[in-house]
């Protein structure tokens, strides 16, 4: 096979691994060292000398090489096989999230969409990207004028790109941390930072360059619209409120009352205002650690609630600290899970995935055990379709969500 590209070859290991389907070679797995620049493609083959892919090379990384295509006959230097990529992710959005979902969604979500390390958000007019990967790093010119053209030809405008590259694990693949506006053709460069968005019906300010991430988690979407369907007439303690998205959507629901908690003071006023800015009074805003106030409740012997929601950040971002994030998991679920009367209803989730669907569910079912109780499954959901999850690619599967009656 005469390709352009480095040689690498992989282990039994690496090769079991992504011919099983996986798109990752850790440093590990390497048996040879070809001269290869960072950021460069490169070609993994077996010891036998099968072929089996094409992708960015860094050494700076422990994932040796992230792959882009198992297709031999791709090439890569003319930028087209990035413009086919990219048109494939928006038009699979525009089919999953019509309409106006369109305008507010994740239109690149990394390996998902083939496209490893980048993501790109949309907030209306606006487009706020994140660059973890040295490879799409070094092609993002490209690829951002792709995204913003593709764009165009379907209709729709782009008023801005912004790059939110300041996460330290582009520190770890050898790349600095910036911030800035991306001067392509007709994009502006002075805007304010904040732009509106509409969300099942609920208007948010985005804060796209003070925010966290990329400004607003567009992953819950419908699971916030889940809980909307079920607050009617409910007095709901929405923790971990954030911006007060699952508040929000369950005082539109019909909630009698509710009670939003963050241990963050600027989180809660963002919150009141996104409240203020749909007339939305059915709520109250409180600034606390959530695991005291449940405490406290419990305590008390007085809880006022029948309707709690726990969307806690992410309490494990590695392998190593499993153990301990399903403690915490499983001590606030336990609490709710004994404030909430019989018939009451619990919402809870995690954002991780080295906390896995089956060891979540273990950790409820323990929780509810020493809570004394049933849990009666509405439902079991997952992140939004414009998060892909790639079924051989765990790493895309992260956000479980679970609606439960308590019985």
């Amino acid at each position: 096979m005469n390709r352009p590209y480095p040689a690498f070859v992989v282990s039994k290991k690496g090769e079991k691994f992504l011919s099983g389907g996986h798109i990752w070679v850790y440093e590990n797995e390497l048996l040879n060292a070809p001269a290869c620049a960072d950021g460069e493609i490169a070609d993994v083959y077996s010891e036998k000398g099968r072929y089996l892919g094409s992708g960015f090379y860094n050494r700076h990384s422990k994932i040796r090489i992230r792959i882009l295509s198992k297709n031999a006959n791709d090439r890569f230097e003319d930028g087209r096989f990035f413009l086919r990529r990219i048109s494939y992710a928006l038009e699979y959005r525009r089919t999953v999230m019509p309409g106006e979902n369109f305008r507010c969604c994740r239109l690149i979500f990394g390996e998902a969409d083939g496209l490893p390390g980048l993501t790109v958000d949309r907030y209306g007019d606006i487009l706020v990207a994140q660059c973890l990967s040295l490879g799409m790093d070094r092609r993002k010119e490209r690829i951002y004028n792709g995204i913003v053209s593709k764009l165009r030809e379907m209709g729709e405008k782009v008023l801005a790109l912004y790059e939110r590259n300041d996460v330290a694990i582009r520190r770890l693949e050898g790349m600095e941390e910036y911030t800035e506006f991306f001067p392509g053709e007709g994009l502006a460069t002075d805007l304010s930072g904040k732009t509106k968005i509409v969300e099942n019906g609920i208007s948010y300010e985005v804060d796209y360059i003070g925010g966290q991430k990329t400004g607003f988690f567009l992953d819950q979407k419908y699971n916030r619209r889940a809980v909307g369907r079920i607050a009617k007439d409910k007095t709901v303690l929405d923790c971990f409120t954030h911006t007060g998205s699952f508040a929000l959507n369950a005082a539109k629901g019909g909630a009698k009352r509710v009670t939003a908690v963050d241990i963050s003071s600027a989180a809660i006023e963002l919150a009141k205002k996104n409240a203020l800015e749909n007339d939305l009074t059915n709520l109250d805003f409180l600034v606390a650690d959530v695991f005291d106030l449940l405490t406290d409740l419990q305590k008390s012997g007085k809880s006022p609630y029948d309707f709690i929601i726990l969307d806690p950040p992410a309490f494990t971002k590695s392998g190593t600290t499993v153990k301990n994030a399903y403690r915490g998991y499983k001590e606030i679920n336990l609490k709710a899970m004994r404030l909430l009367p019989r018939g009451g209803y619990l919402a809870t989730c995690s954002c991780s995935h080295f906390m896995p669907a089956p060891l979540f569910e273990q950790m409820l079912d323990e929780a509810s055990a020493d809570a004394g109780v049933q849990l009666r499954q509405i439902e079991m959901r997952q992140q939004a379709p414009d998060h892909p999850i790639l079924r051989k690619v765990p790493e895309t599967d992260y956000l479980k969500f679970y609606l439960f009656q308590v019985v």
